[in-house]
């Protein structure tokens, strides 16, 4: 017994972890750095991006056209996804603390805590698909599994922000989930028109599909260590998804903005070409 438990214990010994991708030489290649920077005209871009499609979503809600209002709300909420992804990474061209507010006015938008998402995401960048990725949970489902999950995603990722934050992130978790509650509270009971309803109806369903289009689109069927994430290449899908997408390449070199992206995938693509095989659609 104890000879061939030793046996074992060697040949795990000997059996070697796979080697994460991006510490393959062919990745670490690529240049990226370059892309970092914004100018001026991107960073007014980035941040008024969401901005046409919130209005004109209030605008159909208030005449009471609510299929074109729900198209809208939906590219308002991928439109703030990709803001809020940017600003997680402070990849907006702003300074640390204008990032930070722009994640407190994404919160009270989009009805959640945006700081409680970066904690979540930039562990998720950190322990890639593994027991410690609590955003990554739906992607080990199956796509309809995913989608029952998705109204108890953000109540997780709020509950383990609050367990693992530290002291300055979690001072914006609370002024953003009170400052968002006292804003939907006094302006649904005493002032708020249908239209301001229609938003916050809107905004839960997206955040209760997030699980789904967010997480699981990217990562299903994916690996913790060479396919770590999907990604596309249509020109079409990259307009119609915002650039969104591009997830391998988000997943490898974060501190790019959403809207350098397409460049590093081309970059990518003559490095590593397997690395687009996997893609979202």
């Amino acid at each position: 017994m104890g000879g061939t438990g030793a046996g074992v214990l060697g040949l795990a010994a000997e059996r070697p972890t796979p080697e994460r991708i991006a510490h393959d030489p062919r990745v670490r290649a690529v240049q990226w750095r370059d892309l970092v920077e914004l100018n001026i005209g991107e960073v007014i871009r980035e941040l008024t991006l969401s901005l046409p499609w919130l209005a004109l979503s209030l605008f159909s809600a208030h005449r009471g056209l609510y299929v074109p209002a729900l198209a809208c709300s939906f590219i308002f909420f991928l439109a703030g996804l990709r803001q809020v992804h940017n600003a997680h990474h402070y990849a907006l061209g702003l300074s640390r603390r204008a990032t930070e507010w722009v994640m407190f006015a994404l919160s009270l938008l989009m009805l959640g805590s945006m700081h409680a998402v970066q904690i979540n995401h930039l562990r998720h960048h950190r322990y890639l698909m593994d027991e410690d990725d609590v955003e990554a949970i739906s992607a080990r489902m199956k796509w309809w599994q995913a989608l029952l999950f998705g109204p108890l995603f953000p109540v997780l990722l709020h509950w383990k922000a609050f367990s693992v934050g530290s002291a300055r992130q979690l001072r914006w978790v609370r002024a953003e989930v009170a400052a968002t509650l006292i804003l939907v509270g006094v302006a649904w009971m005493f002032a708020a028109p249908h239209a301001f309803r229609y938003h916050v109806t809107a905004m839960l369903a997206g955040q209760c599909l997030t699980a789904f289009f967010a997480v699981w689109t990217v990562h299903h069927d994916c690996d913790r260590y060479h396919f770590i994430a999907r990604t596309v290449r249509s020109r079409v899908k990259n307009v119609m998804t915002l650039s969104m997408f591009f997830h391998v390449e988000h997943h490898l070199f974060p501190g790019v903005p959403t809207c350098h992206l397409d460049v590093v995938a081309h970059r990518l693509d003559a490095a590593a070409p397997e690395l687009s095989r996997m893609r979202v659609f």
